[in-house]
């Protein structure tokens, strides 16, 4: 007689811990409390969305969680990693090792080519084929016969599959992605939405996004819902999709 698989029933591993987080930004009178004692848990190989209105602190939360913004107090723990006190240097090298981001705004070097732009990560980190490392992800991201093109030469749709083959080049564990089809039209949203979830699946990468989107959030495992720096109590649980969806 078969054995119940007693560790296909064990919770999954914590890829992201958030607990009692507090920030403010800016100084003196302008200075602002974005993230009001935020507790947190994202699963490994999970996908998350951060919905809310505009200036409630979602995508403050994302820059903590991928250790782009340093916290006032509580606990930041990402990849096994305890970054609350973590120093600038300690933080670059978490995020060259464990994270990929992806910005609405592409964040593209525009005097460098499309396969230089993904390469820069992996030659900071001394690896020494990141040319065709950076070749390989282009390719999957269908930008093969792009790779000597500057940004200013490729449409908003490409440039954004070339920041995401950057984010993808180094294999992070984790994928961040702050409002990655803010700036398309609506197909070449709907297939970078596509590519991010499909790739992040087949590498079970644990993803993280912020959007305005309601049908791109539903598209994740889990919506948390962001309000004046505070996460809701309730939390929507979404049935998982394919990335063809």
């Amino acid at each position: 007689m078969l054995q119940p698989d007693h560790a296909s029933s064990l919770p999954a591993p914590t890829a992201i811990e958030v607990d009692g987080v507090e920030l403010s930004l800016g100084t003196g009178a302008a200075r602002v409390h974005i993230l009001k004692g935020v507790s947190l848990k994202v699963p490994s190989g999970s996908s998350l969305a951060l919905v809310g209105p505009s200036g409630s602190g979602k995508s403050t939360l994302l820059m903590v969680m991928a250790g782009l913004e340093r916290i006032d107090a509580g606990r930041l723990v990402v990849a096994g990693r305890d970054l609350s006190r973590a120093s600038e240097d300690e933080f670059a090298r978490f995020r060259r090792q464990n994270v990929g981001i992806v910005f609405q705004s592409f964040h593209l070097i525009p005097n460098m080519t499309a396969l230089e732009n993904v390469a820069v990560p992996l030659e900071l980190s001394g690896v020494r084929d990141a040319f065709d490392r950076a070749r390989a992800e282009l390719e999957l991201v269908g930008l093969g016969g792009r790779l000597g093109h500057y940004p200013g030469m490729l449409s908003g749709g490409e440039q954004q599959r070339v920041a995401i083959a950057r984010a993808l080049v180094a294999q992070p564990a984790i994928l961040f992605a702050d409002e990655p089809t803010g700036n398309l039209d609506e197909a070449n949203g709907r297939q970078i939405a596509d590519l991010i979830f499909s790739v992040a699946a087949a590498r079970g990468a644990t993803l993280v996004l912020v959007t305005h989107d309601p049908a791109l959030a539903a598209r994740c495992e889990r919506i948390v819902r962001v309000h004046s720096g505070r996460l809701d109590a309730a939390e929507e649980q979404v049935p998982a999709r394919s990335a063809a969806e």
